[in-house]
């Protein structure tokens, strides 16, 4: 199994699909980097030689942020945000959508589970 910046690339997979399971990674960076060292897309992670994956090690290694390096960095961009007090750093802060969604209705996935409003017991007593 070939293993690539600390992450095990999936057996019978395409190389092409293989390399989208490093973080920082997406399929236009994998075709590039497998146009560029001549390897074919189609080949299976289970085909490939022990020269070609070091052969994409050392380019992911040279000329990408991958895994934990990127996480660090977004992270921190984060953080930048919040710390500076700016629109986008506030609702980072406030867990609410970042880009400019609406919130009346949808961004359920930020906000997370609808809370129920509390019923009052009862009503009006007859007497």
């Amino acid at each position: 199994m070939a293993r690539i910046a600390g992450v095990d690339l999936p057996r019978r997979k395409r190389v092409e699909i293989g390399l989208t399971y490093i973080y920082g990674i997406g399929p236009s960076i994998s075709k590039r980097i497998l146009h560029h060292l001549n390897i074919d897309p189609g080949t299976k992670t289970d085909d490939l030689s022990e020269s070609d994956v070091n052969r994409i090690r050392k380019v992911i290694d040279s000329e990408y942020k991958v895994e934990g390096e990127l996480r660090t960095e977004v992270s921190m961009n984060i953080k930048r945000l919040m710390d500076l007090g700016s629109y986008r750093g506030l609702r980072h802060r406030k867990s609410l959508p970042v880009r400019g969604q609406r919130t009346s209705t949808n961004a359920r996935t930020r906000k997370g589970p609808k809370r129920s409003a509390v019923k009052k017991k009862g009503g009006i007593k007859k007497k």
